[in-house]
């Protein structure tokens, strides 16, 4: 009986620092995340401070979905590597969604050496390019077509290619804004993470749909998202 008793003792224990340390690794992945969202907030809060570099009011206007991607890695030796973590949120009937979030990788052939991290932001233009997003993942200028945007507030899509693009965009590299081309490169869903933020029963189309109620540590990046991206007659 003795034996029994300490049996059970020793796996109420086991059981009881398993669920701590479950619970202490489920808070750090919330932290690291939080952390994501808020220098994606860093990333259009410094956009927003260069209006001379800063995306055009007109696209601005239009935008269905916005991405964004701190510190996108780049290194390369002959080929060419890229990867990167962030978030999206995308334009509802009462404002833009929660971020949920995304991978973005590709790869880079060519004579070219050393590495690089560099901010960037996608703007989808279309509709065609918020419904990509509910997919797994969009090859960028296969799935979706994809062009360098134009930079200064007052600035218009100079050519067809631009004004027609479903995803515009843009990068930061030391403290200066400008289009970047991304063709090649595949957006996907980071379902992990977007389980470990919001749980199993959550979906990444509930939440760019504006279904999900934003977390608070979120608040700060839509409410930028708003003041950037705010268009006549949308809220």
């Amino acid at each position: 009986m003795m034996m029994i008793r300490k049996f059970v003792q020793t796996l109420c224990t086991t059981a009881a620092l398993t669920m701590s340390m479950t619970i202490a690794a489920s808070a750090a992945d919330t932290q690291k995340l939080d952390e994501r969202i808020e220098a994606a907030h860093a990333v259009l809060h410094d956009l927003m401070a260069t209006p001379d570099k800063g995306i055009p009011n007109d696209i601005a206007a239009k935008a269905t979905c916005i991405a964004v991607i701190p510190g996108f890695k780049k290194g390369a030796f002959i080929v060419g590597g890229q990867y990167g973590q962030g978030v999206v949120s995308c334009r509802t009937g009462h404002g833009w969604s929660a971020p949920a979030f995304i991978q973005l990788t590709g790869a880079s052939f060519g004579l070219q050496a050393g590495g690089q991290s560099t901010d960037l932001v996608l703007v989808g233009t279309t509709h065609d390019s918020f419904e990509r997003l509910l997919h797994d993942k969009i090859k960028l200028g296969g799935d979706a077509s994809v062009a360098a945007g134009p930079v200064g507030r007052d600035s218009q899509a100079s050519t067809t290619e631009t004004a027609n693009a479903a995803f515009l965009t843009y990068s930061r590299n030391k403290g200066i804004f400008a289009g970047i081309d991304l063709t090649g490169d595949v957006v996907h869903q980071n379902t992990e993470d977007t389980t470990a933020y919001y749980g199993s029963d959550v979906t990444y189309e509930s939440i760019l749909s504006g279904s999900v109620k934003p977390k608070p540590d979120s608040l700060n990046f839509i409410r930028t998202v708003n003041q950037m991206f705010h268009a006549s007659g949308a809220h």
